[in-house]
């Protein structure tokens, strides 16, 4: 049975032998024949989450190491990646035996948001270095823990924020953060509203996927399709939708220019319209959020208008997309065009491309990691980055579901004065599945 890549990333072929399209085949051998020889040997890499960006990012790490072994709660899943990934790895539905081995140095983690904060921390726990898929928390009280265990134990760890190593990304950041656009007044991010849906019918559990397994630390519910596989972004037991989705993205470069990716907003006003739809996409699928910060900047974060980042500075503006950076006036990128020997924001980057796209740009972020992990050095997404801009995505949301501003201590990650929403800054856990 032959697959393609879409077959692959839908998981819509039952287990068999599955061959790999030759083309897409040769590309790995060759990535394989090119690994890097500045390692003894080359790292022992185990992938756990192989739906989607986890095939993705599985493959872009393929030039530095060999994969040595697969996880999924998706039989059918982990049978297909196996063959397509070489056929010789290990397999799993349970990522702790992953852990267990002691030839996996590096594991890759692009599972559902609700388990990526648990598995870093038990990797890292295991002595292992991580590149995890943003975003990287569920709940501010989550991000607390990881970057303590982090800290503690030493490893690297990478998340897949990769518009940090992407050139207009960065070029817009260095640019406001270097002072020649002068003062920085607001910045305004904007990305897609929540899908609606339901509702939805639950339905017998398939045989080869471990639902119990897949839900995790969330609440113990029948089977439902529209509950996992793509669509788990869009209900709040798993994700935070849109907000947390591409928000940690566009969140993260702005917090990244607003030079706040160590600390967070002081003030925050969300609003949303919910749908309430029974067993049906619980995320607001029109929000809007207002945010302050010490140094006097405001962030407004909207779903609706062309996807990106707009710095509004004193000199004007600069927005960035995945596709373009532009200012306005037109003039003003050019004028104050920087050398990348003039950039600060990340200074030990030598291998920092400058390419374009999502994937080349992946490229980038993945060669970081594995940097990294040679050099012991802080990756460009650090947890603590990272942590801080999915909080801020957090605090927007908890504020659209409490319907009311919110007032924040970002040094005591603590709401002030509010009892009520510091109960919201963690969930309970089920039985079993509890981060600790």
């Amino acid at each position: 049975m032959r697959i393609n890549r879409r077959g692959f990333l839908t998981g819509a072929v039952a287990s068999g032998v599955v061959a790999f399209p030759p083309r897409r085949r040769a590309a790995i051998e060759a990535a394989q024949s090119t690994r890097p020889r500045s390692v003894d040997r080359p790292f022992g890499i185990g992938a756990i989450g192989l739906r989607y960006q986890g095939s993705v990012i599985t493959e872009k790490a393929l030039p530095y190491g060999r994969i040595v072994a697969l996880c999924d709660v998706d039989r059918h899943l982990r049978e297909m990646a196996n063959a397509c990934f070489g056929g010789v790895a290990k397999l799993f539905e349970d990522y702790r035996g992953l852990l267990d081995r002691k030839d996996v140095d590096v594991v890759l983690i692009g599972t559902p948001d609700h388990w990526h904060t648990k598995m870093v921390i038990d990797a890292c726990r295991a002595g292992k270095d991580v590149y995890v898929e943003k975003p990287l928390t569920l709940t501010v009280d989550e991000g607390k823990v990881l970057c303590k265990v982090v800290r503690e134990t030493q490893r690297i760890v990478q998340v897949g924020t990769w518009q940090r190593s992407d050139v207009r990304f960065r070029q817009a950041c260095e640019l406001v953060r270097s002072g020649r656009l002068g003062k920085l007044n607001k910045v305004i991010v904007t990305i897609d509203g929540n899908p609606t849906g339901g509702p939805f019918e639950n339905v017998p559990t398939p045989k080869h996927i471990n639902w119990d397994l897949w839900l995790g630390q969330a609440p113990l519910v029948p089977y439902c399709e529209e509950r996992c596989h793509y669509t788990f972004r869009w209900w709040y037991e798993y994700a935070g939708g849109k907000m947390t989705d591409w928000g940690t993205h566009h969140v993260d470069i702005a917090q990244w220019g607003i030079g706040a990716d160590s600390s967070g907003p002081v003030a925050i006003d969300g609003k949303a319209r919910f749908a309430n739809v029974e067993n049906g996409y619980n995320v607001p699928p029109w929000f809007h959020a207002d945010l302050k910060y010490a140094n006097g900047v405001e962030l407004e974060i909207r779903c609706e208008g062309k996807i990106g980042v707009r710095f509004q500075c004193e000199k004007g503006d600069v927005f960035v997309t995945r596709s373009s950076i532009e200012s306005d006036p037109a003039s003003l990128l050019k004028e104050l065009e920087m050398k990348r020997s003039e950039y600060t924001l990340y200074p030990h980057d030598v291998n920092f491309e400058p390419k374009v796209g999502k994937l080349a740009s992946i490229e980038n972020h993945m060669r970081n990691f594995f940097d990294c992990v040679r050099s012991r050095k802080m990756p460009i997404s650090d947890v603590v980055s990272q942590h801080r801009s999915a909080s801020t995505c957090h605090l927007a949301n908890l504020s659209m579901r409490l319907g009311r501003p919110l007032r924040w201590d970002p040094e005591k990650e603590r709401f002030v004065g509010d009892d009520e929403a510091n109960r919201w800054l963690s969930r309970e856990q089920r039985k079993g599945f509890e981060i600790a």
